[in-house]
C-alpha cells in the first residue's frame, strides 16, 4: 500500500461526496488499500428489495450478482440478514456472518456458488431513519489476508463519513415508511415468505424448520434455536420433505424461491 496514493485517494473520495462519482472514488481508495475484483454497494431497508447503488461488474457477472439476487435469494444472504438486524457498524467477512451450516447449505450450493467467489468482506454503514448501506470488497482468487483486512478496517472511518454523508436520502428510497425496520405489528417480507410457505400443509414450527434450514443452520444449532433436540429436527424435516413431495434441500430451496413472486 502507497501511503501518498491512499491519501491522494482519500481526498478524492472527499470531494466526490454529493456527486455520481463517489462510489467510483470510494473503489479506487480501497484498490489502492487491498487490490480486490468486484465492488458492490447495495442499500438495505427491512425486507424492501435491496437497491443496487453501485457496481463495478461486467455484463457477463452483472445478472448473477446483481439482478438474479434482488429477486430473491437476498432474503437468504448472511449480509441482509445481519444488515437489517442489529449489527454494529464496521467491516466483516461473510463467513463471519454466516450460520453454521452455511456452505454446506442450499443459499450457497444454489445461488452464491454460481458467482465464483473465493471471499466477500463487507462495510456495513448505518444510515439515519432505518436503513444501511453494505459497500461489499468482492475476490474471486484468494481470501483477504489479515493484514489485508487491518488496512482495509485502518481507513473505515474514511469510508463511513463519506457514505453517511453521501446516502442520507437512502431511507426515502425504499417503498415503506422511513424509520421503520423491524417494528411491532409490522410483518416484513422475510416473515411473510415463511409464514405462507407450504400453507396448508406445513405446521408453524415446521415452518421454523424450513426458514432456519434454509438460512444455512445445522440441526444442531435450529435445536438450540428453538429448544428441541437434533434429533426432533430431523424428523421435523423428514415430515417436511414428505408433506411437500421432495427428497432434498435443494428442492425445498427452489420451492421457497418460487414462493416468493407470490407474497
Amino acid at each position: 500500500m502507497d501511503r501518498s496514493t491512499v491519501m491522494a485517494r482519500i481526498g478524492a473520495v472527499v470531494a466526490a461526496i454529493g456527486s455520481d462519482g463517489l462510489a467510483p472514488a470510494l473503489a479506487q481508495l480501497l484498490q489502492a488499500v487491498a487490490p480486490y475484483t468486484f465492488t458492490v454497494v447495495f442499500g438495505y431497508c427491512g425486507a424492501a428489495r435491496p437497491l443496487d447503488l453501485y457496481d463495478d461488474f461486467p455484463a457477463s457477472k452483472r445478472r448473477v450478482f446483481v439482478t438474479d439476487y434482488q429477486e430473491g435469494p437476498y432474503l437468504l444472504d448472511p449480509f441482509y440478514l445481519a444488515a437489517t438486524g442489529t449489527l454494529n457498524a464496521g467491516l466483516y467477512r461473510i463467513r463471519d456472518l454466516a450460520p453454521d451450516r452455511f456452505y454446506q447449505g442450499e443459499y450457497f450450493r444454489n445461488y452464491y456458488i454460481q458467482t465464483g467467489l473465493a471471499e466477500e468482506i463487507g462495510f456495513f454503514v448505518d444510515i439515519p431513519g432505518g436503513a444501511t448501506v453494505v459497500l461489499s470488497l468482492m475476490r474471486d482468487e484468494r481470501t483477504f489476508s489479515a493484514r489485508d483486512f487491518k488496512a482495509l478496517d485502518e481507513v473505515r472511518p474514511v469510508v463511513e463519513a463519506a457514505i453517511r454523508k453521501h446516502w442520507t436520502d437512502l431511507p426515502s428510497r425504499f417503498d415503506r415508511p422511513s424509520g421503520v425496520r423491524h417494528g411491532p405489528g409490522i410483518e416484513t417480507r422475510i416473515e411473510r415468505s415463511f409464514h405462507s410457505f407450504g400453507d396448508g400443509l406445513l405446521t408453524a414450527r415446521e415452518r421454523q424448520i424450513v426458514e432456519h434450514t434454509l438460512k444455512g443452520h445445522s440441526a444442531e444449532a435450529v435445536g438450540r434455536i428453538l429448544g428441541i433436540s437434533p434429533g426432533t429436527v430431523r424428523i421435523h424435516r423428514r415430515n417436511i420433505y414428505a408433506k411437500l413431495r421432495i427428497s432434498s434441500q435443494g428442492e425445498l430451496f427452489s420451492r421457497f424461491i418460487q414462493t416468493l413472486g407470490g407474497v
